[in-house]
């Protein structure tokens, strides 16, 4: 995706950690110029110092976008500082998980175009989804300017409702951790079997990578793929018997772990609006 339409303007980004990293790596492969794009992170990786970007200077006038790419609890003390762009045709968009629109607005002004977006660290290999939900003084056109920046590091979805990015958080935002850590657990079942650490973690990685870019690619539900590797009375149905528990199984556990994550967004949420 060509990002050069943004060439000629301001884009600031407020934290550059793991995420916005990931975002400002896809918009540089992307051939977005880094003179145009400011960058406030009191702690600056080796990756971001040797970038041309404007790091941590003064911030230009009229930005036509803002990334807030900073920790719940740093909004307090940063977002105030941004009040001067607000109400004007400067969008916001926000990655910040529990962190509400209207809590934005507040201090921003209610006529601030925001941008509420939720993607995931496989974003830094350009394998991210990000889900976004605009409020209603968000232009058309900008609009799909943030689409074409997000889209940059993966695939984007459009919300009908802010109130489902909790369970988005949930699933996608969260949801790259509960597939490491099944890489964890497989490997570590391989090696309850005999196996050596190396080879059982060698394939147990290329196991879930393997399945996962398949199901990603194939015309087939998950499911038919499923009852495809499963043959009547062997290895895999014995195995799948255990997993597919409806009382201890693997679904059962996700939907707890599921719900325990939309949770904690909606208390972060809330404690942003006291």
């Amino acid at each position: 995706m060509d990002l050069t339409y943004f060439n000629k303007k301001d884009i600031v980004i407020i934290g550059c950690g793991k995420m916005g990293s990931a975002l400002l790596s896809g918009w540089i492969d992307n051939g977005i110029d880094l003179q145009n794009i400011t960058v406030i992170e009191p702690n600056p990786s080796p990756w971001l110092r040797k970038k041309n970007v404007r790091l941590n200077k003064e911030l230009p006038k009229k930005p036509v976008l803002v990334l807030i790419a900073i920790k719940p609890q740093m909004m307090s003390t940063v977002i105030p500082k941004l009040k001067a762009f607000g109400s004007s045709n400067t969008v916001f968009v926000s990655i910040a998980a529990g962190t509400s629109i209207s809590y934005f607005s507040k201090i921003l002004g209610d006529k601030t175009p925001i941008v509420r977006a939720m993607p995931n660290t496989p974003s830094s290999i350009g394998k991210g989804i990000t889900a976004i939900i605009p409020n209603d003084y968000v232009k058309k056109s900008q609009l799909k300017e943030v689409e074409a920046l997000l889209s940059s590091v993966g695939k984007t979805v459009l919300l009908d409702f802010e109130q489902d990015l909790d369970a988005v958080t949930a699933v996608s935002g969260s949801g790259p951790a509960y597939v490491f850590h099944l890489i964890e657990a497989l490997a570590s079942a391989g090696e309850a079997r005999g196996l050596g650490a190396e080879l059982s973690m060698s394939l147990a990685k290329a196991t879930v990578s393997g399945a996962g870019a398949l199901a990603e690619i194939s015309e087939l539900e998950p499911s038919a793929l499923r009852v495809n590797v499963t043959s009547p009375g062997g290895t895999t149905e014995a195995a799948l018997k255990i997993l597919m528990d409806k009382k201890i199984g693997l679904e059962s556990l996700l939907e707890k772990a599921v719900k325990a994550a939309t949770k904690r967004s909606r208390e972060l949420k809330e404690l942003d609006d006291e």
